[in-house]
């Protein structure tokens, strides 16, 4: 087993450093507001690759999502998925396109129980935006810029609110189309 594999199977360190980062990073959204996504992302591009290269194999999407995943980084799955395994996770947990690697979500729902963001797992992940690609995730994160919307409606963050609003919405449409009866009038 690596150091990489350990340290994320023991994540409660992770978690600490993600939360200190989180606040200090809220410090310095007005710094980086003032500077610019682009000059601040230069300043602090080298520590963050090293970092989280080391730790997590960061694929520098500039919009991490560690927190939701079990400390896991999805970006690190061959297909790039954000919302869960495929549906060629072999029996062993490994993956379809890479059979000697470990599926990332696997890892990441084993995880997950380890943190405080388990529930996160359910939480739908927007897809990377690419035009991102290369700037800090610290910066994007501080500035707000790594959350775009999921689909049309961005109140929306989770699994089952989607699949509530759409048998809200089925049921709405039904009593519209409903005729009008005398016992109804």
């Amino acid at each position: 087993m690596s150091l990489r594999t350990w340290i994320q199977d023991h994540p409660t360190p992770l978690v600490w450093s993600w939360e200190a980062s989180a606040f200090f990073l809220r410090l310095f959204r007005p710094v980086f507001a003032k500077m610019g996504m682009e000059t601040s992302s230069k300043i602090v591009k080298l520590p963050e690759e090293l970092i989280k290269g080391a730790l997590f194999d960061c694929q520098d999407c500039a919009q991490c999502q560690l927190h939701y995943t079990g400390m896991t980084c999805p970006m690190n799955c061959p297909k790039t998925l954000r919302n869960g395994p495929c549906g060629g996770v072999r029996l062993n947990g490994h993956c379809e396109v890479k059979p000697e690697m470990e599926c990332v979500w696997v890892a990441g729902i084993r995880r997950a129980p380890k943190t405080p963001y388990e529930h996160e797992l359910m939480r739908l992940n927007p897809p990377v935006d690419i035009r991102l690609k290369g700037q800090a995730s610290w910066v994007t994160y501080s500035l707000g810029r790594d959350k775009i919307g999921t689909g049309t409606d961005t109140s929306i963050r989770y699994g089952d609110e989607a699949l509530e609003r759409g048998k809200a919405l089925k049921a709405a449409k039904a009593n519209k189309a409903a005729p009008v009866t005398k016992e109804a009038a």
